[in-house]
Formats: C-alpha cells, sequence, structure tokens
C-alpha cells in the first residue's frame, strides 16, 4: 500500500484495531520518516521488507496509539523524535519541539506546522506544500474529526477551518483511523439532500464490504461531504433543526454532539 507524490512515497501500515502509520520514504534523498507509530513492530517489519531505516518520527499528539512505538524506534535507529512543543512532557523520547508556523526539512521537501487543536490541546498537523500532502492525524477524518477529549468546540472549528482554507482542495490528507464507514453513516443523517455525499456513501459502501482502506482522502471531497466541514450550509442546519443564522460554531457543537451519541 504505497503512493507517491512527487519525490516522496507514503507506504499506509494497519496497526492496532484500526489505526494507519505512516512511513514517508524521500526517493531523492534516501531519507525516511514515519507518522504516529502507535507500535513499533509494523513499522520495523515494513522498513526490512523495504531495506530502509529510519531518520526520524513525526507525532500528531501524545494519545498512546500514536506514540507508542516511539522509544523503541528511537532506540533501534538513533532517529530524531518531532513533536509539539507544548506536549514535551506526554510525548515520548521527543527530541525537536515544534509549534504552529514551524518549518523543517525532509530530504529537500519543506514541511510545514500547523496547530490543530481539539482533539488534543497539543494536536498539530503536517503539511507538505510541495508533494501536496498533509498528515493530520485525529483533527479530520474521512467525513468526519475528531473527538473532543481536552479541547473545546471553538478550538476544533476553528481548526478544520484552517485547515481548510490552508490547504489546497487538490491537497492529499491522510488522517490516523479508519473510521469512515461509521462516519459515512452518521453524515447521511445529518446532510441527507447533499447529493455528493449519498454518492460518495456508495462507494464507501463498496470499498468497506471489500475490506479495502479508505484514507487518504482530499480536501475537496472533504469540503463536499464532511459535515464537520458545512457547517454553514442551509440544508445541513435545516436537517438538524438550526436557524440560517445560526453561528458556525454553535451548528459545530450540535453535529459533534449527534456524532457523539450516534
Amino acid at each position: 500500500m504505497a503512493r507517491t507524490h512527487g519525490d516522496v512515497v507514503v507506504h499506509t501500515v494497519p496497526a492496532l484495531s484500526d489505526n494507519y502509520i505512516f512511513i514517508l520514504e524521500h526517493q531523492k534523498r534516501n531519507q525516511v520518516a514515519v507518522i504516529d507509530p502507535s507500535e513499533s513492530k509494523p513499522v520495523v517489519d515494513r522498513l526490512e521488507d523495504l531495506g530502509l531505516s529510519l531518520d526520524c518520527i513525526l507525532n500528531t499528539h501524545h494519545h498512546y496509539d500514536h506514540t507508542d512505538g516511539n522509544l523503541a524506534l528511537k532506540d533501534r535507529y538513533d532517529c530524531k523524535v518531532f513533536g509539539f512543543s507544548g506536549d514535551s512532557s506526554r510525548i515520548p523520547g521527543i527530541t525537536h519541539h515544534l509549534s504552529e508556523g514551524s518549518e523543517f526539512h525532509f530530504g529537500d521537501e519543506l514541511v510545514e506546522v500547523l496547530e490543530t487543536p481539539g482533539h488534543t490541546t497539543g494536536h498539530i498537523s503536517f503539511y507538505f506544500p510541495r508533494s501536496k500532502i498533509a498528515f493530520v492525524g485525529d483533527t479530520l477524518f474521512v467525513m468526519g474529526c475528531g473527538r473532543l477529549f481536552e479541547g473545546s468546540p471553538q478550538q476544533m472549528h476553528a481548526s478544520l477551518q484552517k485547515l481548510a482554507t490552508t490547504l489546497p482542495a487538490d491537497t492529499t490528507v491522510y488522517c490516523a483511523h479508519e473510521y469512515t464507514m461509521s462516519n459515512a453513516k452518521f453524515a447521511i443523517t445529518v446532510d441527507s439532500g447533499n447529493q455528493a455525499l449519498a454518492d460518495r456513501f456508495r462507494e464507501i459502501e463498496s470499498l468497506r464490504s471489500q475490506k479495502l482502506k479508505t484514507v487518504p482522502t482530499t480536501m475537496e471531497a472533504e469540503l463536499k461531504t464532511n459535515p464537520f466541514l458545512r457547517c454553514g450550509d442551509g440544508d445541513l442546519k435545516r436537517c438538524i433543526g438550526m436557524a440560517g443564522d445560526a453561528e458556525e460554531v454553535e451548528v459545530f457543537r450540535r453535529v459533534r454532539q449527534l456524532k457523539d451519541n450516534f
């Protein structure tokens, strides 16, 4: 399971029950990164299959199902660990501290750091503008968004809007879990008049019936079918019983509450 984006190849590694770990291989500069290693063994196995070593770990947030592989991988490969500066005490093995506006290079590719809190207070996303790829952890899912474990509806709504306005529509978006079928079943209940969503629901249903993955997605697809990115849409507001002039953050709060109880 690999996709090529310019000079960067993304290898998707399933882990735990529904996690995805992403191994990034910069073909020209022979550099390798892993994003959100929930466990070390699947990463080591894939790296050995590919004949690769490991230069760095990129963590979107501190939860164990994104960081439990950090220390074993750091010990084995003597690699760097990048994470949010405010979560230094919660990200195992962190060596490089990042915040909004931080930039670093993967090979010769610039990587931009976006603070996207909501799921946790210290969540970040990684954007590779030249390759047009983004790794958004548990902030944005295919037709969904992360639960608010630490952050507020205002924070998550602002984070999603930041992604929507920062990432061009043709950006390929990698999220960290296979939650899509559940998200799709919910989305259709709050945005039932959305034909693009209805069409995509059938596509997702077909993929999952064959046990095929639905990640990555694109910003264009999410803007059209993800209810958490459509909180300004009048039809969605009517579907959930809110007035047309309701503020987007209040619509988001309501949609998130409905999803939490779905």
